[in-house]
């Protein structure tokens, strides 16, 4: 039987029975807790990775990140972005960010992270990078005034959010008209449904929708021994079925729902209408 480690268990339920901003506050506790550790070594990135049949061209500093970069170019690749604003909303540790803002080069990449410690840590790491910029916000109260983006790209991030109608309509708020909001997450058959009723209502026209499971479980099976080998060494073992669990390593309850079709992985592109 797969069993969640004690503490991701205790942390699920709560979830469970506190949804809402109790719930926030704890995806936020958690991802403190994250930035601080050293279960991802010196990797860049969180997110589960992608499998790509299109070349993409890495520096050799950057090949290290392969699968994970794929993930982030794989969501914001068919849009426009050089010399324009964007923003990433759940930035994590900065990676994707970071190689955006390098390769795609818009006038300012902004990125924003519920955990101040992770906005801290990326501000620090990445203050070379001229236009880019770290802080710390909320994607369902976000403090930028209307119209204020041409792109908006969300990675692996809106399952933490307790109101996906709140994170849609902030969105569509401070996206230019025109512009275009670029997601991808994973979901269960019901929790996409709502996703995308979450983002439709709001007034944003979908133009593109995949699903993209199939490419992320083969990222998983390639990167699953650095992983663990990672996580063991950064963790005790009170909490290191909990990262393994997040981490999607084979053998946890979130890899074999990959597996049975229980939870889908997809990536959807949204336009504000034109005035």
């Amino acid at each position: 039987m797969l069993r969640l480690g004690i503490p991701a268990r205790i942390f699920a339920t709560m979830l469970r029975l506190l949804p809402g901003r109790v719930g926030d506050r704890m995806w936020r506790w958690w991802y403190q807790r994250l930035a601080k550790r050293d279960a991802w070594g010196t990797l860049d990135f969180m997110n589960y990775g992608f499998v790509d049949d299109t070349s993409l061209i890495l520096t050799e500093e950057d090949e290290k990140s392969r699968l994970f970069i794929q993930l982030y170019n794989m969501n914001i690749r068919e849009l426009d972005i050089s010399g324009k604003q964007v923003l990433e909303v759940g930035s994590g540790r900065g990676g994707g960010a970071s190689w955006i803002a390098r390769t795609y080069k818009p006038n300012m990449l902004t990125a924003i992270d519920y955990s101040p410690q992770a906005a801290k840590m990326c501000s620090r790491k990445f203050s070379d990078i001229t236009n880019l910029n770290f802080s710390e916000g909320n994607a369902m109260k976000m403090t930028f005034e209307d119209n204020t983006f041409d792109v908006i790209y969300n990675v692996e991030s809106s399952h933490c959010y307790s109101n996906m109608d709140s994170f849609g309509k902030e969105v569509f708020r401070v996206l230019k008209p025109g512009g275009k909001f670029a997601w991808t997450d994973f979901r269960d058959k019901k929790g996409l449904k709502n996703t995308q009723e979450a983002f439709l209502s709001t007034g944003l026209i979908s133009i593109k929708d995949e699903e993209i499971t199939k490419q992320v479980i083969t990222a998983l099976d390639q990167i699953n021994e650095e992983k663990q080998a990672m996580i063991q060494k950064g963790t005790g073992k009170f909490i290191r079925r909990s990262f393994e669990t997040f981490a999607g390593v084979k053998g946890t309850p979130v890899y074999e729902a990959f597996q049975n079709g229980t939870l889908g992985y997809y990536r959807a592109i949204f336009q504000k209408p034109e005035l």
